[in-house]
């Protein structure tokens, strides 16, 4: 009988931690696309991926589709030429009210003539459906009020830290 219970608490916590590292790719898997659609100036998608509230709150799609391409416009014309970056693996999860959260690290990439300035930031991804689906938001330097404002149920224990101000490196011709 020992036996039985101890093999059914292996496979319970066996499962839990499979289910879990899904989680993970799969939130990891879309917020790559997400910020791949962000350097890419691939509005359709990013609109697609993000929070609802957040497009809700900067006056609707077509609103945030261009508020999205006139920053893009505004540091082209401060020299950079392209944009890359890379997602980082998700922290844990919380839940806020009916939400699920998980904040990943996003280090960002601009190119321009003679270096590149990378940097790091935080996107927050949010769930609404127990995990099933996600969208995202960055977060690295929205004001906190804003973030309340859009996610009244937030879980303080999820702590966003401040994103790090763009490191210059310059070519090595």
């Amino acid at each position: 009988m020992r036996v039985r219970y101890i093999v059914a608490v292996a496979i319970l916590v066996l499962f839990s931690f499979t289910v879990r590292a899904q989680d993970n790719l799969l939130v990891k898997k879309l917020a790559g696309r997400f910020a791949k659609a962000t350097f890419t100036a691939d509005t359709k998608t990013v609109l697609s991926m993000s929070y609802p509230g957040l497009i809700k709150l900067s006056g609707g799609a077509e609103a945030m589709a261009k508020l999205i391409n006139d920053r893009i416009e505004a540091l082209r014309a401060r020299g950079v030429i392209a944009f890359d970056g890379w997602v980082n693996a998700p922290g844990p999860f919380y839940k806020a009210g009916t939400q699920l959260l998980c904040l990943l690290p996003e280090t960002v990439k601009m190119k321009v003539l003679n270096g590149v300035y990378i940097s790091n930031s935080y996107l927050l991804a949010i769930s609404n459906d127990k995990g099933k689906t996600w969208t995202f938001m960055d977060v690295g330097n929205m004001p906190k009020n804003v973030l309340l404002r859009l996610l009244p149920d937030f879980n303080a224990a999820l702590e966003i830290p401040a994103p790090t101000p763009p490191t210059f490196f310059p070519d090595q011709d």
